[in-house]
């Protein structure tokens, strides 16, 4: 056998398409070459299912996707083909993808598709059933469908058997289906991706849309952040947030106050603002979650001079900063979306106190440390700032948001 892989491999190597081809010629040779490498997307799947039954990989005390990786492969094509060969529930369809009817791609859909399904059906499915799943999404499949189509298909059949099924829970609500990755780019940025249940998902919407609201400037022009960038810079002040829970919570807004709609006289038909219907049970579930923010103001007096053994603002000094500044100093977002900003430095030794620090947003604070503006204290002991030459050339200084918008201000957060 191993010869005749040798002399195909020869075959292929060695092939070239004619010097002055046609446009059936081509399409023709196209088409057998992809049969032939949806062929070898099956032959190398049983080989990787041979190897992980034989612990090939384990005996030389590697996972059998690393040792899949060392013969070539990249990651998630090693993943894809160990997944695939190593799947008891496609013997109809490794049947068609041994003569190149199907691509690896899509037998994998068809594979992650009945995995998912069998995540959400709480007992197992007979095999009886698992059969008519596979020929399901089998025949999407033959029937042209693209592989995200295929997937889409197992989601909508595994709801409507989890809705059927004893222990069963649709997959938007299903927790175990959570994931959340986090890798780099080849620009080195990071880049986010995940799948949430609708409850976490609606506290992650909740908290972007409450805190991503265009901010007009100072001038009266209208936010030149696009939505993306505005979404970017919530996250940012909510992980600060959560940063400083132990000390911020007082005057940090809750990272998610889910809104809940359950009819009176229908709760089976309750609704998230974001996540839309949800069932009875996530609805008792829900219920018993959230969080509720209480502010008590009683005119207690808070240490403000911290000195230098504390560098970040208290919840006691954060909320004097609020009542004094009342908003961002710069463009005016609400208080309880700003960030606490030493005057003089903490790294050059500015104190942490009232008289060295102000608020600004996420991203007026970056103009700050970034793009040339500067912020002193006035002798009327509020904060000033003053814009860099590109904004105006003789950078005068500017008062501080609440100090020359006062009325357009409301109540202090």
């Amino acid at each position: 056998m191993q010869g005749e892989l040798e002399t195909i491999l020869d075959a292929l190597v060695y092939y070239r398409f004619d010097d002055d081809p046609t446009g059936p010629d081509v399409f023709t040779d196209m088409r057998t070459l992809v049969t032939i490498r949806n062929v070898v997307d099956a032959l190398t799947a049983a080989g990787a299912g041979h190897l992980d039954r034989l612990g090939v990989a384990q005996n030389h005390g590697h996972k059998p996707i690393a040792l899949l990786i060392e013969m070539g492969y990249a990651p998630s094509v090693a993943a894809r083909v160990q997944r695939i060969g190593t799947s008891a529930m496609v013997e109809r369809t490794v049947k068609h993808s041994a003569d190149g009817a199907i691509s690896g791609e899509h037998v994998d859909a068809i594979v992650r598709g009945l995995n998912q399904i069998g995540l959400r059906a709480g007992e197992p499915p007979d095999a009886e059933t698992w059969a008519t799943f596979e020929g399901d999404l089998l025949a999407q499949v033959l029937s042209g469908a693209k592989p995200a189509e295929v997937m889409a298909r197992a989601h909508q059949l595994g709801d409507h058997h989890a809705d059927d099924a004893e222990g069963g829970r649709p997959a938007k609500e299903d927790r175990n289906l959570n994931a959340l990755d986090i890798g780099r780019t080849d620009d080195g940025r990071v880049a986010v991706s995940g799948s949430l249940d609708v409850v976490v998902g609606e506290k992650l919407a909740t908290a972007i849309e409450k805190l991503s609201a265009p901010v007009p400037q100072s001038d009266g022009s209208k936010d030149p952040r696009e939505a993306p960038r505005r979404r970017a810079d919530a996250l940012e002040m909510v992980l600060d947030m959560a940063a400083g829970a132990g000390e911020r919570s007082v005057t940090a807004v809750p990272a998610a106050l889910i809104n809940l709609s359950v009819p009176a006289d229908a709760p089976g038909k309750s609704e998230l603002a974001f996540g839309g219907s949800i069932t009875h049970g996530t609805l008792l579930e829900t219920s018993c979650d959230g969080v509720v923010v209480m502010t008590i103001v009683d005119g207690e007096r808070v240490p403000l001079d911290m000195g230098r053994s504390k560098r970040l603002f208290t919840a006691s000094q954060r909320r004097t900063l609020f009542e004094r500044d009342r908003c961002c100093i710069k463009c005016g977002a609400p208080a309880s979306r700003t960030q606490a900003h030493h005057i003089a430095h903490w790294s050059d030794g500015g104190a942490t106190d009232l008289a060295n620090g102000c608020l600004l947003c996420a991203s007026c604070h970056a103009d700050v440390h970034h793009n040339g503006w500067d912020v002193y204290m006035g002798p009327d002991a509020h904060p000033w700032l003053i814009p860099p030459e590109v904004v105006d050339r003789r950078r005068r200084p500017i008062p501080a948001y609440n100090r020359r918008f006062a009325d357009e201000l409301p109540n202090a957060a």
